[in-house]
């Protein structure tokens, strides 16, 4: 598929992400702070380090792609916008209305995310982020957690067929990956490490009867029914404060610039014209000062919320799982209940 082609579908996704989270951080971009450098030249136009970075800003996290793919394309959409750019100039579409029109939305959001690199970022300190790991690390080091696989198949009948074959020999691995129906399939139905209370109640009340290395009867939930093996239980342990840093500093940015946002709100005039509009907005802004207000109320330094890839806090992991092991490793969010 051509790039650009490939974009398209980034584009919408770019679009929201910006509405809804402040600028995610650019992890495989390279670092500009020492040495701008130059890394393509189009036309005469230089694309630098700074502009790369930038872009990775307002793409996000590109979990599509391979980690060591994401420098290249970002590179790559820098080349093919300014191309575009540079016909658009010369076909004189920057004395159109529609250019005008564009110009003053992205310079509010150019406005926006130099507020937050400039005034927000910048009050996140190192010991706010210590603070913050030690509590969620402390209610990780508290918890039991365990680590299992299952087989999930639409009956009773094909999971029982599913305990014939293990019976006779065959690798619980490969029985998930050809007929598993949720999306551990793809890791041989590995769902990482979980609390308890994290699962559905009949999965979890049969996951933790088990011994380590037993296999379940077939287990009935509202997704179907489910053989269970449990690989490992373990007393929690947190990541390393290094590898969880980047996300305890994205939750803690987040969470400041909402906060933030809900200040200039309160002080700020804004008038919504559509009555439609204005009712849904204000059933919106409850649940975002509720949401706030609970914040708030927890223990200070609290991480729990969203995890690194800038997804909404309502659908993300509690945060011992952010602490307890990487995130992307397994399928577990299908069996999940959703965070309230």
């Amino acid at each position: 598929m051509p790039m650009i082609d490939r974009l398209l579908s980034f584009a919408v996704i770019s679009a929201v992400a910006a509405v809804l989270t402040v600028p995610a951080l650019a992890q495989d971009a390279p670092d500009q702070s020492k040495e701008e450098k130059v890394v393509a030249v189009v036309n005469g136009h230089e694309i630098k380090t700074s502009e790369v970075q930038m872009a990775a800003e307002d793409m996000g996290q590109l979990p599509e792609l391979p980690a060591k793919l994401r420098y290249p394309f970002i590179v790559e959409y820098l080349v093919e916008r300014h191309l575009l750019a540079q016909a658009a100039v010369k076909e004189g579409i920057a004395d159109s209305e529609e250019y005008k029109r564009r110009l003053a939305l992205y310079q509010a959001k150019a406005l926006r995310d130099a507020y937050f690199a400039q005034v927000i970022a910048p009050t996140i300190t190192e010991d706010e982020m210590k603070k913050a790991y030690d509590t969620e690390a402390a209610k990780v080091e508290e918890t039991e957690r365990v680590r299992a696989r299952h087989i999930l198949v639409k009956s009773e009948q094909e999971a029982k067929q599913m305990l014939e074959r293990l019976k006779k020999g065959e690798k619980f691995e490969d029985l998930a990956k050809k007929y598993s129906l949720d999306g551990s399939k793809e890791y041989g139905g590995d769902l990482g490490y979980f609390s308890e209370g994290e699962m559905v109640p009949e999965f979890s009340k049969a996951v933790f009867a088990l011994k380590t290395g037993e296999v379940s009867q077939p287990v009935k939930t509202n997704f179907g029914w489910h053989v269970i093996k449990l690989e490992d239980r373990k007393k929690g342990a947190a990541q390393p404060y290094d590898q969880v840093k980047p996300a305890i500093r994205t939750i803690r940015r987040r969470k400041k610039t909402q906060e933030r946002i809900m200040q200039l709100r309160r002080a700020s005039k804004v008038e919504l014209k559509d009555p439609d509009l204005e009712k849904f907005a204000a059933e919106a802004r409850k649940v975002r000062e509720q949401y706030l207000a609970k914040q708030k109320a927890n223990a200070q330094g609290e991480t729990a919320g969203a995890p690194a890839n800038g997804a909404p806090a309502a659908g993300a992991p509690a945060a011992p799982d952010l602490l307890d092991e990487p995130l992307g490793a397994s399928g577990k969010s299908d069996l999940q209940i959703p965070q309230q």
